[in-house]
């Protein structure tokens, strides 16, 4: 390795040492994945070509600087990572980022995208979405609310699926009650599937060009693919004009995964 490399690897190691000292407490991880009000993003990335050019030892330091970044930023943002390579021909990596405050995601992403290692990244797509309580629920039968609150069957569940929604001008048009049916029946199809598909749904008119962003998490991606053909068949699904576009599939990954998977030590 040429002084130069070795110069540059050391410089990194001591900017990461002070991000990490820098750091403190992490954000209230389980507040901001439960709770209405909180900014939810999405952000897909394509790794350069040349990243896989890099020396392994200037790829695994790159790495740890991502893990600088995420570490800088965890006091205001809770940050999840999957991998989306060999799942998804739209990116290679997806953040999912919760926040008070959206501002605070955009300064995680602004640097993460000006890190030495962001230098490497092509923004696939970004979406932007809120979390609110629900509006139909409150108005279902008590055994279908009673029915909802089961909980899902332990174990990790290692699949992740993003899948953006748009309503057409017809279905904000319908009245409360008529929206308020249909989505019972949307309710009542998913029943058989709550026990192996973990759901969570973002709210993004006038945040993006998209009304939702849908967030799964499965172990199943066959009960995954059988509760997409029941929702098809409900009438709520004729007013939707936009579902996927892009459908992002990837695994749950930790930090420390996602540096061992693209920059593994030579065995």
């Amino acid at each position: 390795m040429t002084r130069l490399k070795v110069s540059v690897l050391t410089l990194l190691w001591v900017t990461l040492g002070t991000w990490i000292a820098l750091s403190h407490a992490a954000a209230d991880r389980e507040k901001l994945l439960s709770e209405p009000g909180v900014y939810g993003t999405f952000a897909a990335f394509s790794l350069d070509e040349d990243w896989a050019k890099e020396e392994l030892q200037i790829r695994i330091v790159q790495l740890r600087v991502l893990k600088g970044v995420v570490e800088q930023h965890r006091e205001k943002v809770t940050i999840d990572l999957y991998l989306l390579r060999g799942l998804s021909d739209h990116a290679d990596l997806l953040f999912r980022i919760h926040a008070m405050e959206l501002r605070d995601t955009q300064k995680f992403l602004v640097d993460l995208q000006n890190s030495l290692f962001g230098k490497y990244l092509k923004t696939a797509v970004i979406m932007h979405g809120l979390t609110k309580k629900a509006n139909y629920v409150p108005g279902f039968p008590d055994q279908m609310k009673a029915d909802l609150k089961a909980a899902s069957e332990p174990g990790s569940k290692p699949y992740a699926i993003i899948i953006p929604i748009r309503k057409n001008a017809d279905w904000w048009g319908l009245d409360q009650e008529r929206r308020a049916a249909m989505m019972q029946e949307h309710t009542e199809a998913t029943l058989p599937y709550l026990k192996t598909v973990k759901r969570k749904l973002y709210h993004s008119s006038g945040l993006d060009d998209l009304d939702f962003i849908t967030y799964f998490e499965t172990s199943k991606l066959e009960d995954f693919h059988s509760l997409v053909l029941a929702l098809e068949k409900v009438k709520e699904f004729q007013y939707t004009r936009r579902f996927g576009h892009p459908t992002l599939l990837g695994t749950v990954k930790s930090l420390d995964e996602i540096i061992e998977t693209l920059a593994p030590y030579p065995q």
